[in-house]
């Protein structure tokens, strides 16, 4: 088989792709008056069906005003938060070394092309968030008054998001509350689907997942080592160690770090394969990294099983802390534990109403969950951004009219615009610069 097929066929989908797009324009079809219209590489396919659905949804002014508001704080929050992270990654990363630059695939959180948002589960959750990110601006637009000329979706090879496209006279003549009120629109809807997807895997989780038993994961057996020797499987819940209970992590690593090289020690695991408990005698190898201990030849999971079906049902219950629980939940794709596949879902069996669902059936759903919560989030965080030409960027600019207004009280509006436009430039270079800079700085070094 062609090891190079799925690149072929990438690479043959594009240039389609890219001689469609240039007949189209060659015969008149694409344009900034017609339906078909150029943004970037994207091809906009707009149309005026759905306007008449957004003006039913804006017909509730005092609701989406008053939500629209709470959007504007949250909008302002986020946006201090997230360039707050980014200010302390930046830091960070002058203590990295060049081996532990961060890939450069992580700068671009498109699924696909980075390596921590699977495919599939990022790019239904990624058109789901903007799809509903984009309505939700159209629908609060038009209870502020200001028109809607088209919606749509963005296709580039295949569909990549969609739009609302609003009337550009009537947002630059609006008042600022009212601009920023549609631009919040957007943050506050991802934030809110954060919330409701968050609950609804908890309570799946929460109700219909079971730890197999107490103890530590396994991720991985090396081949021919003394665990594997004695039928150890990924999957597999080490629950004792040489008469030790290893109940967590720490407990193992003590567990592991009070033997000698070639000793002979009980382990005590769950095997998935045979469903059951299984007591083991094995004789341990010489640690590489400390020859003075013994060696399984095994890697286990930092969270356990029960740790890690706590952190999906409640991470701010976390025994750690609810900060330190919060952090696991966000960083699960990074530790290669979500989505929950093989092995890990080997840690758990399904119990109450759905008991009787295929395991693999029941994991899609709960970790499609976990991405619409997660790639919502991602997306909420990132349009607050003082970035243009982001929300955050037009909702920068606005916020630095108003300080200047309140502090220059004899500028005109026309001196207030000018400040405001090189103040949301002057904080795009800086999140541009803030972004670069963890990706470049380590491998300097």
């Amino acid at each position: 088989m062609d090891p190079y097929l799925g690149y072929e066929i990438a690479g043959a989908a594009v240039l389609g792709y890219a001689l469609i797009v240039y007949a189209l324009w060659r015969t008149g079809r694409v344009g900034p008056d017609r339906s078909l219209t150029l943004f970037g590489p994207a091809l906009m396919i707009k149309t005026r069906r759905g306007v008449a659905a957004l003006d039913r949804g804006g017909r509730f002014v005092r609701f989406w005003t008053v939500a629209s508001d709470v959007g504007v704080g949250l909008a302002a929050l986020a946006m201090a938060v997230i360039v707050g992270v980014l200010f302390f990654g930046a830091i960070a990363a002058t203590r990295l070394s060049p081996a532990q630059a961060p890939p450069l695939s992580e700068a671009v959180a498109l699924p696909g092309l980075n390596p921590v948002i699977p495919l599939t589960y990022g790019i239904v959750a990624l058109v789901v968030g903007i799809v509903l990110h984009e309505l939700c601006h159209g629908v609060v637009a038009r209870s502020q008054k200001i028109g809607v000329k088209s919606l749509g979706i963005l296709w580039c090879v295949v569909p990549v998001g969609a739009f609302v496209e609003q009337d550009d006279a009537q947002m630059t003549t609006a008042s600022r509350r009212r601009r920023d009120r549609v631009a919040a629109a957007g943050v506050l809807a991802n934030f809110v689907l954060a919330v409701v997807f968050f609950v609804a895997l908890s309570a799946l989780v929460g109700t219909s997942v079971a730890p197999n038993a107490s103890g530590v994961g396994v991720a991985y057996v090396e081949p021919n080592g003394p665990a594997n020797n004695v039928s150890v499987q990924a999957g597999d819940i080490i629950t004792g160690l040489n008469g030790t209970t290893t109940a967590t992590l720490s407990a193992f690593e003590n567990a592991i770090a009070a033997t000698q090289p070639f000793e002979n020690v009980s382990v005590v695991y769950f095997s998935h394969g045979l469903d059951r408990s299984v007591t083991r005698v094995v004789e341990l190898g010489r640690n590489p990294s400390n020859r003075t201990r013994g060696f399984l030849g095994i890697e286990v999971y930092a969270l356990t099983p029960s740790q890690l079906r706590a952190t999906l049902v409640w991470p701010l219950g976390a025994s750690a802390g609810g900060w330190v629980g919060a952090l696991d939940w966000l960083i699960l794709p990074f530790g290669s534990v979500e989505p929950v596949s093989s092995p890990t879902a080997s840690f758990f069996h399904l119990v109450g109403p759905l008991h009787g669902m295929s395991p693999t059936d029941f994991w899609v759903g709960a970790n499609l969950l976990y991405w619409l919560a997660w790639m919502n989030l991602l997306l909420g965080l990132s349009n607050a951004l003082p970035l243009v030409p982001l929300d955050g960027g037009l909702l920068f600019r606005d916020f630095a009219a108003s300080v200047a207004a309140r502090f220059r009280r004899g500028w005109t509006a026309a001196q207030l615009d000018l400040f405001a436009a090189r103040a949301s430039v002057f904080a795009s270079f800086i999140v541009l610069l803030l972004l670069a800079w963890q990706f470049v700085v380590p491998r300097l070094g």
